[in-house]
């Protein structure tokens, strides 16, 4: 059975594997049946908690995890939600205001069959909406008893602490847990997330122990690596022609001659890796079919030596992230030119 760990300091506890239904609709597996057998299976495996969002498949994830909670499995389950992005294709679907938190519970708890969602996450940062007024709207809905818990996913340290700040300054619930991505291809939460996370005491639960499916065991370097539907859809991340992912590529190949002489594969490696960190309550793992849920389980028994964690530091120094497109959000600014230029005005044909 998975071990069960605690939840921050709230009291509360969940397994040290989550079960992330992001694959779970249109965008990976359709087939709503298979994928309540997968989530049934993680479930009679020890997974107590499952985490999803409105965007994943347009809240066709949250459905098929509704369905797979109905007749009585809900109340042993922590169910996490996030919102943020926009859904359908309504443009006001979306964001981190009052208005749309409202209204973005409702939907995503009628489509999970639920009364309440145990953790309400803050999918990403939103600079032009005050993180006080994100953060009284999730606190009415707390009072309200439509969700227990508050989190944030992929924030910068200075916005983690703000947000402590702002609760206890203002009298609004308190964030209890961050979501960031970290693998051993992604480690920059090293330097300030995750000791920030442990200096207030919130739960930790990492997105893409896997590095996005880079550490599945399906890329290798030295091989002319396929162009994939991902590399197609997300090219910075995925095309081996990209200078930082064939960087990945190379270090795959190092990391994969260490799990066998460990005696592990490569998925074991990586999610025992991300599991082993301190600050870290749960991994949150994603497969798309059963196979997928059955080569990660057996991930969270595991337990790396002291040479093999000093090996994996080798390869990829703590702190390092290979790719910066994996870091999952940057800020206005590193991507708004206006943000670092003192009265520029931009020319015609994009010349400043």
């Amino acid at each position: 059975m998975v071990e069960q760990r605690p939840f921050g300091r709230t009291g509360e506890q969940i397994s040290s594997l989550t079960l992330g239904a992001m694959n779970f609709g249109a965008r990976a597996n359709p087939d709503h049946e298979d994928g309540i057998r997968i989530i049934h299976r993680a479930l009679d495996e020890g997974i107590t908690a499952i985490d999803t969002a409105d965007v994943y498949s347009h809240g066709e994830s949250e459905t098929i995890v509704g369905k797979a909670l109905a007749g009585g499995r809900r109340d042993d389950v922590f169910l996490a939600s996030k919102f943020h992005g926009q859904v359908g294709d309504n443009p006001r679907h979306r964001g981190n205001s009052r208005r749309w938190i409202f209204q973005a519970v409702e939907h995503s708890l009628r489509r999970l069959n639920t009364d309440w969602i145990d953790l309400y996450q803050v999918h990403r940062p939103e600079p032009d909406t005050d993180f006080d007024e994100t953060l009284g709207a999730l606190t009415d809905l707390v009072r309200q008893g439509k969700i227990r818990y508050i989190g944030t996913s992929t924030f910068e340290p200075s916005a983690i602490v703000e947000g402590q700040w702002i609760a206890q300054r203002r009298g609004r619930e308190r964030v209890v847990a961050e979501q960031p991505p970290y693998s051993i291809l992604a480690r920059g939460v090293e330097r300030e997330v995750l000791p920030v996370a442990q200096r207030y005491g919130l739960a930790v639960i990492p997105w893409s122990p896997l590095a996005g499916g880079w550490l599945s065991g399906r890329y290798h370097g030295g091989l002319d690596t396929p162009i994939s539907l991902r590399a197609e859809r997300m090219p910075a991340r995925y095309d081996p022609r990209v200078p930082a992912n064939a960087a990945k590529l190379a270090v795959i190949d190092e990391l994969t001659a260490l799990a066998e002489e460990a005696g592990l594969s490569l998925i074991h490696l990586a999610i025992a890796f991300v599991l082993q960190h301190p600050a870290v309550t749960s991994a949150i793992i994603g497969p798309r079919t059963l196979a997928h849920l059955e080569s990660q389980l057996g991930a969270a028994k595991v337990t790396l030596s002291a040479d093999v964690l000093d090996r994996i530091d080798a390869i990829v120094p703590p702190g390092t992230t290979l790719n910066a497109a994996d870091a999952g959000y940057q800020p206005p600014s590193l991507t708004d030119p206006a943000q670092r230029r003192r009265g520029a005005v931009a020319q015609p044909g994009g010349a400043r």
